[in-house]
């Protein structure tokens, strides 16, 4: 990979490298531009700062999705001063900047708890929603029967004998009048019943990418918690046994080392999908953070739970993955787990412990093996 060069770099990069705020992107936080600024220049403005992302991105070799251009913005236009120094201090080592090391310096900077409340505005908007939707159709039904008994109540007036009488006139004019307003409301209610769907749904795909781990495509470690916190009280009361395991890549800062940090993300992609092929709507999977995978399995007992990961673990050891990049093997690539019984214990957590645990027990009695948590003192 292309280490950053300043010498490449026009006003942009220089920007992101700086660390003084007078140096920021104009597109930053808190950046005040004049009122009289023409429109031609608002675009070349914000041109320059899709530029300096595009840069970004092709000189550390990182690939194009939502978490990464997430990620260039702010560290273009300065929204992450902590994650900007980091980043400058990583350039001047040099170290390559990879998906990776990425999701670890937004988790030392803090970001990951301003996902959280991201999330937790999200779930509150959607509800909101929704209350607004059934506000909304019972507003829509309510004007239009109210339309439609209006409509009768015209129709009867106007074949009522009553003359040329000017105040029935009047009268039948004024309800046609607000036959017309009902039906222009009914409309607009269902408008407004169109965009919340929309909305609705564009706020689910927003709450989906928030769970998903951007560099394996599995379930996060916040939405893996959640899940166990409902499978955990849905089997207390159903009695189904529930098992969760800790599994871990073995030896995988040799890996990086011997092949690099881009090869080293195929390798958790790789192991994330031989993983995933276990699971179904009883065995959840997730990446918990690194080389660290969680899995949790309902309606297994532990040593029925402990076969089929174990099946899992020996179809990882027996494959042959290559470096596509070199051509070279990557050798044996394995993982050692732990896993534990979350009735054994008295909540989730406890469970977890002991689960990792048996997979520290795991790595010490030589690797590529599956523990029970009562295989250990």
């Amino acid at each position: 990979m292309t280490a950053f060069d300043p010498n490449l770099a026009r006003g942009g990069w220089l920007r992101w490298l700086s660390l003084t705020p007078a140096a920021r992107a104009p597109d930053g936080p808190g950046d005040h531009f004049d009122a009289h600024e023409t429109y031609d220049g608002k675009v070349r403005r914000r041109q320059r700062t899709l530029e300096d992302i595009s840069r970004f991105l092709l000189t550390h070799g990182l690939p194009i999705m939502p978490f990464t251009l997430d990620v260039a913005h702010d560290v273009i236009t300065g929204s992450n001063p902590a994650l900007v120094k980091l980043l400058a201090a990583r350039v001047a080592e040099p170290a390559p900047v990879t998906l990776s090391w990425l999701e670890e310096a937004l988790h030392t900077t803090g970001s990951k708890e301003g996902s959280a409340q991201i999330l937790s505005l999200v779930h509150q908007l959607e509800a909101a929603l929704a209350a607004f939707g059934r506000t909304s159709v019972a507003a829509r039904y309510a004007t239009s029967n109210y339309s439609s008994a209006l409509q009768a109540h015209v129709a009867d007036l106007g074949e009522t004998d009553v003359g040329s009488s000017d105040a029935i006139l009047e009268l039948a004019a004024l309800a046609r009048g607000m036959m017309e307003r009902s039906r222009d409301i009914e409309g607009e209610l269902a408008r407004s019943e169109r965009e919340v769907r929309a909305l609705q749904k564009s706020l689910a795909d927003a709450r989906r990418d928030a769970e998903i781990d951007h560099l394996t495509g599995l379930p996060n470690r916040r939405a893996f918690e959640a899940v166990l916190r409902r499978e955990e009280d849905s089997t207390r009361e159903t009695g189904e046994p529930l098992c969760v395991a800790f599994c871990d890549i073995d030896e995988f800062k040799r890996i990086n080392d011997a092949h690099g940090h881009d090869a080293g993300d195929r390798v958790l992609r790789a192991v994330a999908q031989s993983l995933a092929t276990i699971s179904d709507d009883r065995c959840h999977v997730a990446r918990h953070g690194g080389e660290e995978f969680v899995v949790l399995l309902r309606g297994r007992s532990l040593d029925e739970a402990w076969a089929v990961l174990d099946k899992s673990r020996a179809t990882l050891a027996e494959r042959k993955l290559v470096n596509r990049s070199t051509d070279r093997p990557f050798g044996q690539i394995s993982i050692s787990a732990g896993i534990a019984d979350v009735h054994a214990y008295g909540d989730a957590r406890e469970a977890l412990r002991a689960a990792d645990r048996a997979l520290l027990r795991a790595k010490e009695c030589g690797r590529n093996r599956v523990f029970k948590s009562t295989d250990i003192p």
